[in-house]
This record gives structure tokens, C-alpha cells and sequence, in this order.
């Protein structure tokens, strides 16, 4: 299981994910550019005391994201308010990587086309979306309840 966030837009996004990344025991890939400087700096600065403990792997761009070793090990799940089926009735696998697009502008054709799922998740009439690292911990929490995949889980 990976979490991948696409071009993220807004730094303090970033150390959430970082930190819920850290502590769910999952890697997480950022695909640039990002909307702010980043730098080992700020990416240490991100990710708090979790630094050490974060799995973090930084991409370039979408093409290089894609043909990184680790696509080639599961799906790409996309979670868009443009999918069609809703996130807890999907069945997801131990390999997949949970991909979230920009704040500000979601994620682009190409990458709705490369995705296996595109996941959304429902929300109350009127609403349109939520926070991008709200929506990845209900989607990361969800994808390891079903996979059984949560650290210390035989504890």
C-alpha cells in the first residue's frame, strides 16, 4: 500500500501526509512540481519529528512516477469527486497506491487515464469536496481495514 499525492499545492498538506504516512507504516510519493519550494529544508521542516520514520519518495514529474518500479507492483487508485463508485464499496489490495490530486485543481485527463479506479467519496448534498489529506486518511484507513494491513494490528 502507497499514498502519492500530485503536484501538491499547499505545504502544510504536505507534513500531514508525511505524518500520517509515518505512523500508518505506508510510503509516500510526491509527484512535482509542487506549488512551493521544496527542498530538504522544508521537507525536514514538513515532516517534524516523523522525518526519520517517513518513507518518502519524490518524483520529478508524472512520467517518471510511472515508470517507477513500484507502479509496476499494483493499481493506481485515483480519488476524484469525478469517479463513479464510492471508496468503501471498492475491493482494494495490499499493492495499491492511493493517489490524490492538487488542492486547487484535482488531477488532469492524464492521469484519470492511467488510473485502474477512480474512487470518490460521498459526501452531503451541496458539498464539494474535502480536504485532500482528510479524504487520504478515510481512504488510507479504509483500503488497510480491508487488506488488514495496520501497523501493529496482531497487538
Amino acid at each position: 500500500m502507497r499514498l502519492a499525492l500530485f503536484q501538491p499545492d499547499i505545504p502544510q498538506n504536505l507534513g500531514a501526509a508525511l505524518r500520517l504516512t509515518a505512523c500508518m507504516a505506508v510510503p509516500l510519493d510526491v509527484i512535482e512540481p509542487c506549488a512551493f519550494p521544496l527542498t530538504d529544508k522544508s521537507l525536514k521542516r514538513a515532516a517534524l519529528d516523523y522525518g526519520e520514520t517517513s518513507q518518502v519518495t519524490l518524483f520529478s514529474g508524472w512520467t517518471a512516477f510511472l515508470e517507477a518500479r513500484a507502479r509496476q507492483e499494483g493499481r493506481l487508485i485515483l480519488f476524484t469527486t469525478k469517479g463513479a463508485q464510492p471508496y468503501h464499496r471498492f475491493d482494494f489490495q495490499p499493492g495499491d497506491t492511493l493517489l490524490f490530486g492538487r488542492e486547487s485543481a484535482g488531477a488532469p485527463e492524464e492521469v484519470h487515464a492511467a488510473a485502474q479506479a477512480r474512487l470518490l467519496i460521498p459526501l452531503a448534498p451541496g458539498m464539494r469536496s474535502l480536504n485532500v489529506i482528510n479524504a487520504a486518511s478515510m481512504a488510507l484507513g479504509e483500503a488497510l481495514r480491508q487488506t488488514g494491513s495496520f501497523p501493529g494490528e496482531g497487538i
